[in-house]
């Protein structure tokens, strides 16, 4: 795969960029930032040199003034260099540092220095399908997922699983964030079950035969480590009962394609719903986050049963979006869409499914999944018309 123009614009100021691994933070920064000085801790006889001597970054930088831009990769796995570069960025202002990670745990367990604030936190996200042009397709996003270094490979499905264990030994098991990694990769299959799901910790605690403390430590680390996040409920001006519990997402849908276990009971288009679904979250998380961050988002569901998907909420936005893995739209796929706008005059609603057409019913406009995802940019709302109007 050529490489790809991300929507990812790099600050002017000093910043880090966090994302998972994979998701092209090292080979973007080069091909934008090609002039830059570049540590890379990755390299096992740089890692030992910052490790034990972080101040050798004072020496590099002031025996290479031709640089201005200083881009520190992989910055967790020698923490400490933080209190040199924050004496930098006081003793020079004539320098950028640009720290990438693919977790801040370490960072903040370690109680280092994160710069006192001079820095801007960024992240860099899987593929938008926007970003990959013609070379999107569904239906290898939803088996594959679009993380880039799984997105390029000629054998996506033992790439995976290479990659899953590279976390497993390097990042788990050699950092200690777990005692048992037998148990937590135990945990990372069974948990995957909760993939677009309000979860039930008990549940899964019961599942894996571990307690209900081990399975908080190992959520923190799956969301340390960027690999998962939690939805929250949209209870603003609130005139149902809505539910508390947060949604589970993994981060990319391949990663659950991999993790979840299938069998002959399993129902394939109920898994490629949830895949589905899965999709959509990515991108609308990575299309907030490349706009600003200004637009947040959550899920409604009232204790009722009512459910959306997807609330978009902030300035300018406020989106109720619901999924379903269908191939033709049926009035009550959009009665929960009927309730909310109830609620909520204000929202315009949004029924994604996965036929070809797009289609106003009951005032609700019906899109192709594959055609929003590939209208999605940042900064930008694919629909531009009023509710009702084609």
């Amino acid at each position: 795969m050529d490489l790809k123009q991300r929507h990812f614009l790099p600050p002017t100021d000093h910043f880090f960029l966090f994302g998972p691994r994979g998701t092209g933070k090292s080979t973007w920064l080069r091909a934008c930032l090609p002039d830059a000085y570049i540590v890379d801790l990755l390299d096992d006889a740089t890692w030992r040199q910052y490790l034990s001597d972080p101040d050798h970054i004072k020496a590099v930088v002031k025996a290479n003034p031709e640089y201005t831009c200083f881009i520190i990769d992989e910055v967790q796995k020698a923490p400490k260099i933080l209190d040199s570069i924050h004496a930098l960025i006081e003793e020079n202002k004539g320098h950028q540092f640009i720290l990438t990670g693919s977790g801040a745990r370490k960072l903040r367990r370690g109680g280092v220095n994160l710069l006192g604030g001079r820095a801007l936190l960024c992240h860099l996200h899987p593929f938008m399908a926007s970003e990959l042009g013609a070379d999107f397709e569904l239906s290898a996003a939803l088996k594959n997922g679009l993380v880039p270094l799984i997105a390029a490979a000629t054998d996506p499905a033992s790439k995976m699983a290479a990659y899953l264990r590279l976390y497993l030994n390097e990042e788990v098991q050699a950092e200690g964030l777990v005692r048992e990694i037998d148990s937590f990769a135990r945990f990372l299959e069974t948990i995957s079950f909760s993939h677009g799901a309000v979860m039930n910790v008990s549940n899964i605690a019961r599942e894996c035969r571990i307690s209900r403390k081990s399975i908080d430590n190992y959520l923190s680390v799956l969301e340390d480590l960027l690999l998962a996040y939690s939805l929250p409920v949209f209870t603003k001006r609130a005139k149902r009962a809505v539910t508390t519990h947060h949604k589970f997402y993994l981060f990319d849908t391949g990663v659950f394609q991999h993790l979840r276990p299938k069998g002959p009971l399993d129902s394939v288009p109920e898994i490629d719903g949830i895949a589905l679904e899965g999709l959509v979250m990515q991108h609308l998380k990575a299309w907030s986050e490349y706009s600003g961050g200004n637009v947040q988002c959550f899920f409604w569901r009232t204790k009722s049963g009512s459910e959306i998907d997807f609330i978009l909420y902030g300035e300018g936005h406020f989106h109720a979006i619901e999924v379903k893995n269908a191939a033709h739209v049926n009035t009550k796929h959009l009665r929960a869409l009927k309730t909310f706008c109830l609620d909520y005059p204000e929202a315009r609603p949004l029924f994604l499914y996965r036929g070809k057409d797009k289609l106003i019913i009951d005032g609700i406009p019906c899109w192709p999944t594959d055609e929003f995802l590939r209208k999605l940019v940042p900064n930008h709302w694919p629909l531009t018309h009023t509710r009702g109007q084609p």
